[in-house]
């Protein structure tokens, strides 16, 4: 179906931070699969651990014990707040996961009253149709009939307009700690810190989609670290599976406790061959010095890209970004700085408000961020070039 506009290439295998293409073009992919591919294309670790799973077994569903999940689910639990997890595919899964298990904890707690959640505009939370609504996008709503109802929208970083909004049916509310599709819009510690206080007083839930920032996209493994601060409801994708589809809602005993058996399910969420990609990418990411390893590059980066605003202050006119997860605000639309980076074979990934998102793997190495900087640099001179 046409839902995708498709850049003309096709790409035949990857390794590392490369991608290439069947004629041999090599590319360096600074957009992950979109903070996907956190470890980058081929990891070692990951193909060894979908080989040997893949040759034990592939699916049984979730009506029997699945040792994978177990595993898994107690090495996530030990690294963050979360008591219980459910595993799924994707991050909208994960994001409409959230929302159930949110609503689901006032229905059990004697206040089904409290269903109505609080979320904030340039958010994407996915592509169902509750998840669009929690959004708010109308662009990404247009034409699929009457909004799900339940989401009350908000300015992005504006704890008054939270706290004005929070009445007697809200029973959570739902952010991403950096605003990924909406911009790279980077959520203060401050900003964090009021809103689960907020909550807290309100009785409510507070519930993060860390769906781009997580699993070590950050500097931490999570991005609410930073802010010292700890989620009730947290939703987990993209990184957390490395390319292999695998999403995860994360959750403390007492948010939890209203799914229980019947109210929700997944038939491949946490199959085996998920499980055992899952596994791998903690074994790299837990390693010791990993993450400090990230935040050593994230700076490194970021100096690069502070030097392309000096060099083209009339095209790069903001810099933004926590970790691995930068973006630059530039005064064309973003899809030609995309195209011209693309043409000095280097992928970068737009986003909203005038923003072009800089996301390479988490392995990328030291000389591939300064490689990465001069394509990106030779593709705003040929746009600056085009416009004089």
């Amino acid at each position: 179906m046409g839902t995708y506009a498709r850049q003309d290439i096709v790409f035949a295998r990857g390794e590392g931070v490369w991608l290439e293409t069947e004629a041999g073009e090599r590319y360096l992919d600074f957009g992950s699969g979109i903070a996907v591919n956190a470890l980058g294309h081929a990891h070692p670790r990951m193909i060894a651990a979908l080989t040997e799973q893949a040759g034990k077994l592939w699916h049984t569903s979730n009506l029997y014990r699945v040792a994978g999940q177990e595993r898994l689910a107690e090495r996530l639990v030990a690294a963050t707040f979360a008591d219980r997890v459910f595993f799924c595919n994707s991050g909208a899964e994960a994001c409409e996961g959230a929302i159930k298990a949110a609503r689901r904890y006032h229905f059990v707690t004697g206040h089904p009253e409290r269903w109505r959640i609080v979320t904030c505009s340039g958010s994407f939370h996915g592509r169902t149709l509750a998840t669009l609504a929690a959004a708010g996008n109308p662009k990404y709503l247009e034409g699929f009939g009457p909004e799900t109802p339940g989401f009350d929208h908000v300015p992005y970083g504006d704890l008054d307009a939270v706290a004005a909004v929070i009445g007697p049916e809200t029973a959570a509310v739902m952010i991403e700690p950096v605003q990924g599709e909406g911009g790279v819009n980077v959520g203060s510690a401050d900003y964090l810190r009021g809103l689960r206080t907020l909550c807290d007083d309100a009785g409510i839930l507070l519930v993060l989609d860390e769906v781009q920032t997580g699993v070590g996209r950050s500097g931490k493994l999570f991005s609410h670290e930073w802010a010292d601060i700890a989620p009730d409801i947290m939703a987990v994708a993209k990184g957390i599976g490395g390319g292999f589809p695998l999403g995860a809602v994360l959750a403390t005993e007492a948010a939890a406790q209203g799914l229980t058996p019947g109210t929700h399910g997944s038939t491949f969420g946490g199959n085996p061959l998920a499980m055992a990609v899952g596994d791998a990418v903690l074994d790299v990411v837990l390693a010791p010095g990993f993450l400090e390893g990230v935040q050593q590059k994230a700076l490194r980066l970021r100096q690069g890209l502070a030097r392309l605003q000096d060099q083209f202050p009339g095209l790069v006119t903001e810099v933004r970004g926590q970790g691995l997860l930068s973006g630059i605000k530039v005064a064309v639309a973003p899809a030609d700085v995309v195209a011209a980076a693309r043409a000095e074979r280097v992928l970068v990934v737009g986003a909203g408000d005038g923003v072009v998102r800089i996301l390479p793997p988490l392995i990328v190495a030291d000389h591939e961020i300064s490689e990465g900087i001069e394509r990106l640099s030779r593709a705003l001179a040929q746009i600056s070039k085009s416009k004089t």
